[in-house]
């Protein structure tokens, strides 16, 4: 998320009550979750596994729970006991929740030649482009932006808040919700099907390229970026921060599980389960997916296991 205008280090571990480690002026222009940092941003962390990809990102600024670090050259470190919660407050603080009162926000614009069915509601700083189709009961939330030529079929929520926790353990166990500040970002000529969900980034934007076609029933977590010209059937989820290049295609049901890359022109068959980055140009299929030809071969070769089994008992038995 890009900030309204540049604050510093001090500004910042001042609003949080923190103490800081580094030059008080080093300028904060964003904030991001680790994935998405560049120079310029303050993120966070409060794991170990991430500790050294945080302090080595581009990001200028960390909240970090270990007081003891050393500060890389040129960055900032706000030394916090709750570091996600700390980030929580600055999200919330430039990207406040705000009702709305009416189903087409004031706020929003919307381009010459679209036409809204009854019962959408467009929220709040959204962006709609020229000659979109957006259908009955259709939800739009804050700060979405579609491109031109788009077609939105009934029911579908697009931007709604990112599926993200964090689990608090102890007596008082539960999750605690970071609140979603990213966008959805829908370019020129794509086409969403009914009840589909596509959630907003946690920090940074979820894009759906031009010329892709999202069938029915279809989900897209947070900060995941679709190409252009992707084709996805029914059922299809695709978890957060994956990255699916140009020209790929999912039928119904697949699941892809988070941050991972689907290469340009690969094609994944239907009930697939993607649990790893696969290369394009290629077909895949299973459970893992695995490249369709060598999968078959292997469901081929498990027809004659029972046989095979039999056949092995029988000659132990005659030894």
């Amino acid at each position: 998320m890009t900030l309204p205008e540049s604050f510093t280090l001090q500004d910042f571990a001042a609003f949080l009550g923190r103490e800081f480690v580094g030059d008080p002026n080093i300028p904060i222009t964003g904030v991001n979750v680790i994935h998405k940092v560049q120079p310029g941003d303050l993120t966070f962390v409060d794991f170990h596994k991430y500790y050294d990809r945080s302090l080595d990102s581009a990001a200028s600024v960390i909240i970090i729970d270990k007081p003891d670090v050393k500060v890389p050259a040129g960055k900032g470190l706000i030394i916090s006991s709750n570091p996600f919660s700390d980030f929580t407050k600055l999200l919330r603080r430039f990207r406040p929740f705000e009702p709305s009162y009416q189903n087409i926000s004031p706020t929003a614009t919307i381009g010459e030649g679209t036409h809204l069915q009854p019962g959408v509601v467009v929220g709040n700083h959204c962006t709609i482009g020229k000659n979109c189709l957006i259908h009955a009961n259709v939800t739009i939330c804050d700060y979405s932006i579609i491109g031109d030529n788009v077609i939105i079929h009934p029911n579908t929520v697009i931007g709604g808040d990112a599926f993200f926790f964090k689990t608090r353990n102890g007596d008082n166990y539960h999750y605690e919700k970071m609140p979603s500040a990213g966008r959805v970002i829908i370019e020129d000529d794509v086409e969403i099907g009914s009840c589909c969900t596509i959630d907003r980034g946690a920090t940074g934007d979820t894009v759906i390229g031009q010329g892709t076609k999202l069938d029915n029933l279809v989900h897209i977590a947070h900060g995941a970026v679709l190409g252009k010209n992707v084709l996805i059937a029914a059922q299809v989820g695709i978890a957060g921060k994956t990255i699916v290049e140009d020209e790929v295609i999912m039928w119904g049901q697949v699941g892809v599980n988070k941050e991972l890359v689907i290469g340009r022109k690969a094609v994944i068959l239907a009930t697939s389960a993607v649990s790893k980055s696969l290369e394009g140009g290629k077909t895949y299929f299973g459970a893992p997916a695995e490249e369709a030809r060598q999968k078959w071969k292997e469901m081929a070769a498990l027809r004659h296991l029972p046989e095979l089994i039999k056949r092995m008992k029988d000659a132990d038995g005659q030894a």
